[in-house]
Order: C-alpha cells, then structure tokens, then sequence
C-alpha cells in the first residue's frame, strides 16, 4: 500500500555553542546505546519473486504462465550469497497466508474473491490466516509449513536471522485459519454484529447494511477484466464491517484498502478508550515493567488474539517481526504486544512503519519498537538531494533532530512501497543511488534495509497488472530481470548479470560488509558539513560530510551527489574534534575503505586540521584515520 510522504521541515543548527552541546548529547547517548552493538543489515525479499526465473511476465498472467517463486529457491548457495553481500537479518515479505486467486480448493483452501483482492497474486497486507503460510510458496501445498520450517533452518545456517510480516491493524476481508492451533478462534468468529463496537469484538460493523464493492475507477478491473466466476462486482459480507484504513463506509472508495477490514483494539467509534493507559513517566521503563503492568489487566481480545500469533512464530523459529502500519494501532498495544514478545525472546527483532514523526518517541519508548521507517525525514529528504532540486545542507538537522533515538530510525533507499532508484521517477540512474547509500549506511548507528535487486541497480519496469511501474509489483506474478540474471538458472553466480549491474553489486557488498564490522558506525557522529559549509572553499550543498569514531576507528565520510561535477577543496575537522581524537599537530595518513584506490593527508597544526579531498561525480569516501 501506498503511504502518503510526511515532510517535516527541520530548523537549521543555530549556533556553534549550543552544537557543541548537542554533540556532546549525541555522542553520550550513541555510544550508550550501540558500545556492544555493530550495525545490522534487513534484506527485504519478496518471497513470491525472488526465486522465479520464468521471464514471460504478462500483465495480469497467472501462476502458470508467469511462474512464481517457491521457499525452496532459496538455496545454501542462494542464502550463503546474500550473507556474503553483508546481509544479517532476512525480511521474507509475504510469507502469512493472503488472499490469493489460484485455486486451491484441493487443499481445502476456499477461493478467494477477485472483487476484493488486489492483483492476480493478492497483496500480502491482506492475510488470510495467520496460523499459515502462502501455498503460492510450496512445491507440496499440504507440507507447506514443513517447507518454511526448512527455509528458516537454511537461513540460521547461512549465520543469519528470520523476520516476517505481521499486519496488526488490518485483516483480509474473507479471513479463515485452517489450521488454527487449539483453543484459537478466527478473528471475528464470536464478534456480536448487531451493534457497531463492542469492546470483544474484533471487527467494527455497520448493522443492517451489506458492503457494497467500490466503483473501480481509471479504468480498472479485476484480473485485467477476465472473466471469473466470482469476479461479478459482488463480496458477500453482512453487517459490512469497516475498512483496513478506518473509513466506515459500507461501501469504500477504491483509494481505501477496500480488500482488508480494520480491527478493534477497544477504541470506541468517538475515539474513546476500553483499555487502561500506562502510568506517567512509563516510557523510561524497560520491557520487564511493561510486561508485569499488562500482566493482570482485562483486554480486548484482540490483543491477546495477536500475542498468541506472534507467539506462535516465535515458537516457530522466526527471530522478529515488521509491523505494518503500526502508527495505526494504540501504542499501548504494542507495549503489551512488544514486551510479552521480549520476554519470550529478548533478542527478537521489531521493525515497524510509524511515518509522524511527534509519534516516534512514544512508539520506540512507550511502545518498545526497536526500529521505526525513517521515512519523511531521511528517506524524503535524500530523494529529493538524489533527484537534483534538494540541498544536502537538509541532511544535518535531520540527525540532530533525532539524536536521541538515532539508533532506533531504519535508513533505507528502497522498499516495496517505495519507487526504484533507477526508475525514471526516482533517479533514473542506480549510479545516483552511490552516494545516498554511503550518507544512509555511515551516518548513523541504526539498521539498514535493503531491497531485494536494489544491489543490482533493478528498475522495476514491468507492468505486471495492478501495481505499477517504478515499483516491482507485490500484487502480481512475474519475474525480477536482474535478478534472473544474477539467479543463472539458480548457479545464483551472476553468470548472467550485466557488467553494470555487477559493478553496482560489488559497490554494495563493499560498503555494506564495511558497515556491520565498523565500531566507529555503532558509535560516535558529528557533523562536519556546516563547518565546511561556512569556512571551505569550494565545499557546497551537493557535498556531505561527517566524521564517526570509535575508542579504535576514526573515520572521515564525504559524499558527492552531484553526477556532473568533480569537487575539489580542504574538507576541515572542527576544534572539538582534533581534541576529542587528540590529533597532534602533525600529519597523518587516511585511506579509503570502499575501494582503498584513495588515499590523502591530514594535517594538523595550531588547532586546525584539514586533508584534501578530491571526489568525483556520484563518489564517496570512508577515510580512515591511520594513527
């Protein structure tokens, strides 16, 4: 689903005294944070495509004629790569059983209707049943769960983690397990639908009045216009329940998530609230004090009904969890939900989409996320440098910004919600993608997520029927050119890879490999780009600069992204830095760590320390103080 971009205008550094102050701030609470820490990396796959070397990609084709990926294409070889690529933790996207339009009745799996499903494939935001996994996935539909189970023990081998979707704000509008464990109910089975709220229920209801399937417009319709024996403009749902994305409507706009149904956590229909709020000053707790508040306390059922999924996972072998649309959701939820899960398993990884950036501190705090998207910030503001109109002068305030929670912001460049890089309404270019990546890995000690064929520069062209390009579509079945290059008849060697998209791969599994096994990323930062900005010539709004140390690494980052032009200039450190690293006056060699094809001298004398930089157009350098 598509999420509307947030911007948050953020005030420039007001004064050299009070940035002294706040880099004190940011290099305590950093290192705090990170001293037992190294950086993470989250490949998001989507499952479904990863593996599918069938190069046919029709729009709205179906299973047989476009192929699908299975848990099994991801071989030894496959995983043991992508470790390589400096990989930790795998996001297996679209892994819970969604609403799909194949047939597999045969298992005993009810039809799905395409007047409410998005796509040939269906999205993977509208699970079906959460106790399973997508059949598309299987090569033996009926040992399915047995065939996940073996992806997961491939990928702990492989030395890295599992982590999964689970969508708590929203389910499929047809939602039934099948092989729900004993004493689970499904979502809604025992729902009072003759009034609206109930503070049990799981769903909210319009009583008298049936759903009513939205008017397609821009000239949609379902499977491409196929005929279908459910495709008749008709779901049978009696009371309509409300939309995923809150509207109440009986009948829901296209532009609504019309194919899922929104559930109840115990807020009233006025906004009110069925469940207790946590005590003042809670979110300085830990999860242990979180836990023991929720633990006697009467809840909605559905909280209880998501604990025991999430559970069930865990159990399962899955190490963490991203939660869709999580700001959707009461943040006292999710410390019940995130602290019972800790408590299961401390080391478990929680990845969460929150896009309001007052909302941070309370989701990361009081609802103990360890991650939130740093979209509308980060993300919104390098596209815009990435793109040719934004000014990297926008960067630094972002940072001071969220000194505090820097750890907890994910920084990524790609996502399956966002455009490619390489797409023309992005970048146009995955060249332009150099510099960002270095500024988005280097600059902060929080996690990195990368998008699966992001590595190799992948557009995302295809039209593969309801998602659109610019983005490779989670909606439909189809291939990933560059992938099924680099898949080479699943050698997965790049045997078939272009030299650029090889080019581009090497780049990332440099600087990502650079990134987990760097202690000076999991600490200290400071800005150098306002320093630079008003005392070095030639140094401008296309450059960015920044240092980031450890008690054993120093390191000096400067990327330049602009794709025209060759900057050269004296790139100064300020004061508080040559004491903080106790440089003596003297010179000292630092040497790139991407390609180790650059090298320069820093010299320090009376107080002042400046190397020379030369970078060329899109290039970065991680400079390396040797001492």
């Amino acid at each position: 689903m598509n999420k509307s971009n947030i911007f948050v205008v953020l005030l420039l550094i007001a004064g050299i005294v009070s940035c002294n102050q706040d880099r004190k701030v940011e290099q305590t609470n950093t290192k705090q944070v990170n001293q037992m820490n190294k950086k993470t990396v989250v490949y998001q796959v989507f499952t479904r495509l990863f593996g599918n070397t069938n190069t046919t990609n029709k729009p709205w084709g179906t299973i047989e004629e476009n192929g699908v990926g299975k848990f099994n294409d991801f071989t030894d070889k496959a995983l043991n790569e992508l470790k390589d690529l400096g990989v930790t933790h795998m996001w297996y996207t679209g892994v819970p059983h969604h609403d799909v339009i194949t047939d597999y009745t045969h298992f005993g799996i009810s039809n799905d209707d395409p007047d409410v499903v998005k796509g040939r494939a269906g999205s993977p935001y509208a699970v079906k049943d959460y106790y399973n996994v997508n059949p598309d996935l299987a090569v033996n539909v009926e040992n399915r769960l047995e065939e996940f189970k073996a992806l997961i023990e491939r990928t702990h081998k492989a030395g890295m983690k599992v982590v999964i979707d689970i969508v708590p704000n929203h389910v499929a509008r047809n939602y039934e397990g099948l092989t729900n464990p004993e004493g689970v109910e499904d979502f809604g089975a025992t729902d009072d639908k003759t009034v609206t709220y109930a503070v049990n229920n799981n769903f909210y209801y319009n009583p008298g009045e049936a759903f009513e399937v939205p008017d397609f417009l821009n000239g949609y319709k379902p499977l491409g216009g196929e005929s279908h024996p459910l495709s008749d403009l008709k779901f049978d749902e009696n009371p309509a329940k409300w939309t995923g994305n809150g509207a109440r409507d009986s009948k829901p706009s296209f532009y609504d998530w019309f194919e899922t149904v929104k559930i109840n956590y115990g807020v009233r229909p006025d906004g009110t609230r069925d469940f207790d709020s946590l005590p003042q000053g809670f979110d300085n707790e830990d999860y242990k004090k979180h836990f023991e508040f929720w633990k006697d306390k009467t809840l909605p059922d559905s909280w209880t009904k998501f604990r025991d999924i999430t559970h069930y996972w865990l159990d399962f072998g899955v190490d963490g969890f991203r939660f869709d649309m999580a700001e959707m959701v009461p943040v006292e939820f999710w410390s019940y939900l995130n602290s019972s899960i800790k408590t299961k398993n401390p080391q478990a990884y929680l990845v969460a989409e929150v896009y309001q950036p007052h909302l941070y501190r309370d989701y990361i705090k009081k609802g103990k996320m360890d991650y939130l998207y740093d979209k509308v910030q980060l993300y919104d503001t390098i596209k815009h440098v990435m793109q040719g109109h934004g000014s990297t002068d926008n960067i630094p305030p972002i940072q001071k910004e969220l000194a505090d929670i820097e750890h907890h912001m994910l920084h990524f460049l790609e996502n399956h919600d966002e455009q490619r890089i390489a797409s023309p309404d992005f970048a146009g270019s995955a060249e332009k993608g150099k510099p960002a990546m270095v500024v988005s890995t280097t600059i902060s000690s929080s996690p990195t997520l990368v998008y699966f064929a992001q590595e190799f520069g992948e557009p995302g062209a295809e039209d593969l029927g309801f998602g659109d390009p610019t983005r490779t579509s989670i909606f439909d079945y189809g291939s990933v050119p560059s992938l099924v290059r680099w898949n080479n008849n699943q050698n997965f060697d790049g045997g078939q890879s272009t030299e650029q998209e090889k080019s581009i791969r090497d780049f990332y599994k440099r600087l990502l490999n650079f990134t987990i096994n760097s202690s000076a990323l999991a600490e200290n930062y400071q800005d150098t780009h306002q320093f630079n900005r008003e005392n070095t010539e030639w140094y401008n709004d296309k450059v960015l600069s920044f240092v980031r140390w450890s008690d054993d690494e120093k390191l000096i980052i400067v990327s330049n992204f602009n794709a025209d032009n060759t900057y050269g200039f004296e790139l100064g450190l300020p004061q508080d830095i040559i004491q903080e690293w106790n440089l003596r006056d003297g010179e000292y060699t630092v040497e790139d760590q991407l390609y180790n094809t650059y090298s320069s001298t820093l010299k320090v004398e009376n107080n002042q320390a400046r190397v020379r930089v030369d970078v060329k157009p899109l290039e970065s350098f991680i400079l390396k103080l040797n001492e």
